[in-house]
């Protein structure tokens, strides 16, 4: 990877992406337990997906969140926040003593994504289906500057109900957004049911190739394969938006909250978060 991509507090660590992907469940495991709830199983899931992006993809300065020059990862998916704020204490942008106020009154933390409240939050998320819209014109925007930076987009399976996530896959490729990175986090999950039984959106890498995308699946929980795929995103020479399908489990990490009833809001009984943090814990020994 280029070296200047790569403009951290942590540049010129030999710490692994599988040890960022870990603290970066176990930090949210930390957030829930204060509370008692929040969206773990998103968290766990896709903790390796923000592992690579954050440890191997994007550009920033942790010390300056609003650089210009930064990359921009947006989290459409707002309940995702949990999952995110663990990255960017793993990233040296938020300090980790603000851990204990995750959801609390006047916290940084709230348990929905909110931009004006916490650096590294590029945007409000939710309603669902608005985050890839962002993206579009944030993208457009940047490429105008003629800035080099790039927008990764989160969003999620069930967003793909949504007819605005159409309207901007479409416009993404009619702009010819090469500098936007759209992941999509397939976790088969969302608020009314299994995501395919409410409504079936496979075969998807071909709907968004047909939309003029370049398109790559891969599964979400092999650091290897996000982070080849990641840098192929990157590097792809044509003048088209690029798509990264993240096939994800949730809870991944902890197999007792793994083997449990898929549930969009997976519920944890209080004295099963310290129970989770140990096996979490003995999966990193092994």
């Amino acid at each position: 990877m280029p070296a200047e991509q790569v403009l951290r507090a942590q540049e010129g660590s030999n710490v692994s992406l599988a040890e960022r992907a870990y603290r970066i469940r176990r930090y949210a495991l930390l957030m829930g337990e204060v509370q008692g709830q929040g969206y773990i199983a998103q968290a766990l899931g896709i903790a390796d997906v923000l592992a690579v992006s954050y440890f191997h993809a994007m550009t920033y300065r942790p010390e300056d969140p609003a650089w210009e020059g930064r990359d921009r990862f947006l989290l459409s998916i707002g309940h995702y926040a949990i999952a995110l704020y663990a990255a960017l204490i793993e990233a040296g942008i938020l300090p980790e003593d603000e851990l204990p106020s995750y959801g609390g009154d006047d916290s940084r933390l709230p348990m929905s994504g909110m931009a004006a409240y916490t650096p590294g939050m590029e945007i409000t998320g939710g309603s669902l289906g608005h985050g890839l819209g962002i993206a579009v014109g944030m993208a457009l925007g940047l490429k105008r500057k003629s800035s080099e930076a790039f927008v990764y987009n989160l969003f999620s399976d069930g967003e793909l109900n949504e007819g605005s996530t159409w309207e901007a896959a479409m416009s993404a490729a009619s702009h010819g957004l090469d500098n936007l990175i759209g992941i999509v986090d397939v976790n088969g999950m969302q608020a009314d049911g299994p995501s395919r039984g409410v409504l079936d959106f496979e075969p998807l890498a071909p709907k968004f190739e047909a939309f003029g995308w370049f398109v790559q699946r891969v599964d979400g929980n092999d650091i290897a394969a996000v982070a080849a795929a990641f840098d192929a995103a990157r590097a792809y020479a044509g003048p088209r938006p690029r798509l990264v399908i993240c096939d994800t489990r949730m809870a991944k990490g902890v197999p007792f909250l793994e083997a449990r009833e898929r549930n969009h809001f997976l519920r944890v009984e209080a004295d099963e978060w310290r129970q989770a943090l140990d096996v979490l814990d003995e999966g990193r020994s092994r």
